[in-house]
């Protein structure tokens, strides 16, 4: 019986996913984003280390637009009119994904900066 209920801890987890990207255009332009860095540092033969990086980066920023989705919707939920604490409880959170992907651009510039000038080299 564990592990059926694991696998549909996996299936509901799946359907989260889903249901953030048929919803949120924001993780759309995050999966818009990741498709460009895959493909740049397949173009420019980023290191082993350089992908471990960009992976984690990209897992903390899609993982960041989870939260703040759920967040959202829970707020929502329990607070369908407007509320100043609710309204600033969903600033935060959009917020938290703010700087995680404006670290994650950083991270990513570190990275392909060096390489595409030596490209032009």
């Amino acid at each position: 019986m564990k592990h059926l209920d694991r696998i549909f801890s996996f299936l509901n987890a799946f359907r989260g996913i889903g249901f953030a990207f048929a919803t949120q255009t924001n993780i759309k332009i995050h999966a818009a984003a990741t498709v460009l860095v895959v493909l740049a540092g397949f173009f420019l033969k980023i290191s082993l280390t350089e992908w471990m990086f960009l992976s984690l980066c990209i897992a903390a920023v899609v993982a960041a637009e989870l939260f703040n989705t759920a967040i959202e919707i829970m707020a929502d939920h329990f607070c369908p009119h407007y509320h100043t604490k609710v309204r600033r409880i969903k600033d935060c959170a959009a917020g938290a994904v703010l700087i995680t992907s404006i670290g994650s651009a950083v991270a990513g510039l570190l990275i392909f900066i060096p390489k595409i000038i030596a490209v032009f080299d």
